[in-house]
């Protein structure tokens, strides 16, 4: 990973697709960060698929990453697994703007070294009724003077280039730095990484434009968070 001290005050995580890695590799860097003595913050602007009763993304994080001393905020929960536009609509259920969210990630990295900002689902998902997204929500961040990078998590597998070109190329048009890029989720053995796996390894950093930040291991999320946490830091270790 980049020196902490170069680090933006939030690092927003978002991924190619769902289902690849995001909110194993927020609990990962908030492990690594906070390994260096930095104050962590993890915000989940929009939780879907899960009831009020049920642990979301955000108390994953937590619980691999461990809570002592660890700062969570979600802002809204929906009930049924879709984009969180269309989950409220559902329920017929009106949700914060994006301009809300970035005001209380804005009052988060007042207190905070580094807040991380998991996403649901890729970049352009709409987190509002008004068709703002996670880009949205980090250029607004940049407006208000906080300094803002963004962590790609990709799958290992074939037609994952094409999805972080485009996931790059987005970013790039609204002028968001990336910070680098995650492979949420690796084979183990007995699987074998197959041959496309193994080419996207040498590629996503040309692709991306930017360092990989590391490669975690598929299963991660199931290790015991002694376990977790121990093995974060070699993960994301460059």
């Amino acid at each position: 990973m980049a020196e902490a001290r170069s680090l933006p005050r939030v690092l927003v995580v978002t991924g190619t697709n769902t289902g690849v890695g995001k909110t194993i590799a927020t609990a990962a860097l908030a492990v690594a960060l906070r390994a260096r003595g930095l104050r962590v913050a993890v915000a989940k602007p929009t939780q879907t698929g899960a009831s009020s009763e049920e642990p979301g993304d955000l108390q994953e994080v937590c619980r691999l990453a461990g809570s002592a001393g660890l700062t969570a905020w979600e802002g809204v929960r929906l009930r049924d697994p879709l984009a969180p536009a269309s989950a409220a609509r559902t329920e017929g259920r009106s949700i914060p703007a994006v301009a809300d969210h970035a005001r209380a990630v804005a009052e988060l990295a007042g207190g905070h070294d580094v807040v991380l900002v998991e996403g649901a689902g890729g970049l352009l998902v709409e987190l509002d009724s008004a068709g703002g997204t996670l880009a949205d929500l980090a250029v607004a961040l940049r407006y208000k003077g906080i300094g803002v990078g963004v962590v790609v998590v990709a799958a290992p597998g074939l037609g994952t280039l094409n999805h972080t070109a485009l996931t790059v190329e987005a970013l790039r048009a609204r002028s968001l730095p990336i910070v680098g890029v995650v492979v949420g989720s690796w084979p183990q053995p007995p699987a074998e990484p197959d041959l496309a796996m193994r080419e996207n390894l040498a590629d996503l950093p040309r692709v991306a434009g930017s360092a990989l930040l590391g490669v975690l291991p598929d299963g991660a999320g199931a290790l015991a968070p002694d376990d977790f946490q121990a093995a974060a830091v070699e993960w994301l270790a460059v």
